[in-house]
């Protein structure tokens, strides 16, 4: 990979800024109407990702900012420093601006990635503050590349297809750029009482759990029971319905369930782990958007 250009006012951006400046990687990946996904190029473009989380995460849903986060209205921790930014851009809201003039409305969709080389730089992943999954990477080897997806939201008006549809592009390109070989994250249900997701996680656990070779477990402080109901008393249907849809479209796309559930607090939710190796991903899902690793 290409390093970051010498030039002092590059270094000081994020890292991830200073990838797309220094031309290691394609920021756009594909565009649909007025709607493009791109990585994000610039500081002000990862700032925008950052308000359009916090319009999402606390002001939507019920997460609980600190004193610095309510003052900034702005979602941020250390990983943002260094992971690459998916967004997905409204062309429509933005005037024709680009870079340091991009309004931060025209931002209306974001993932947050992270591969494992970078990882293993900073700290390890974001993650392993929920899930024990250093088991899960030392079992595979050094032969598989990790990337771990986090900080998903979408603006309500454009959580439809063609949104959704662009951040899978831009992800499944993102994949074969780095040759990487396995996706994995956290995704989340509204609500901290495991109880009233009873059903949808039973049936997650049930019907979706990783197999041995990809096991991953809750850290066993944070570990909530998933197998709340039985699984010959689930009517999978009806638990379908319950999911969210990100959740949804993770399990359409094949991936596994790691066990237990997580509550955090801080966001108001409880989270499950999504576990993708990339060659066993449903093949509509390889042919639609793209995502073939290179030979």
């Amino acid at each position: 990979m290409t390093s970051p250009h010498p030039d002092a006012t590059v270094t000081q951006l994020p890292e991830a800024v200073a990838r797309a400046k220094a031309g290691a990687a394609p920021v756009s990946f594909a565009r649909k109407g007025s709607l493009e996904v791109r990585l994000a190029g610039s500081a002000r473009e990862i700032d925008a990702a950052q308000a359009l989380r916090y319009r999402v995460f606390y002001e939507e849903m019920s997460a609980h900012p600190d004193a610095e986060t309510r003052a900034t209205k702005r979602d941020r921790d250390r990983f943002d420093e260094f992971c690459d930014h998916l967004l997905v851009f409204d062309h429509a809201l933005a005037n024709g601006a680009e870079g340091d003039d991009l309004p931060l409305g025209a931002v209306v969709g974001c993932y947050r990635l992270l591969r494992q080389d970078v990882a293993e730089r900073h700290g390890g992943f974001y993650t392993a503050s929920e899930y024990d999954i250093a088991p899960l990477l030392q079992r595979v080897g050094g032969d598989l590349r990790f990337l771990e997806l986090g900080r998903s939201c979408v603006l309500p008006p454009y959580r439809n297809k063609p949104t959704v549809e662009l951040l899978w592009h831009g992800i499944a390109q993102y994949v074969a750029m780095h040759n990487l070989d396995v996706m994995f994250g956290c995704a989340s249900f509204e609500g901290t009482n495991p109880a009233d997701l009873a059903l949808p996680l039973s049936y997650l656990h049930h019907f979706h759990m990783t197999p041995p070779e990809w096991y991953v477990r809750a850290l066993p402080d944070r570990y909530v029971e998933m197998n709340l109901i039985p699984k010959d008393e689930i009517n999978p249907r009806e638990a379908w319905r319950t999911l969210p849809p990100m959740i949804k479209g993770y399990i359409r796309a094949g991936c596994y369930i790691g066990d237990g559930a997580v509550v955090d607090q801080q966001f108001g939710t409880t989270d499950v782990l999504i576990l993708f190796p990339v060659t066993q991903i449903a093949e509509r899902y390889l042919t639609k958007f793209g995502s073939s690793k290179p030979a």
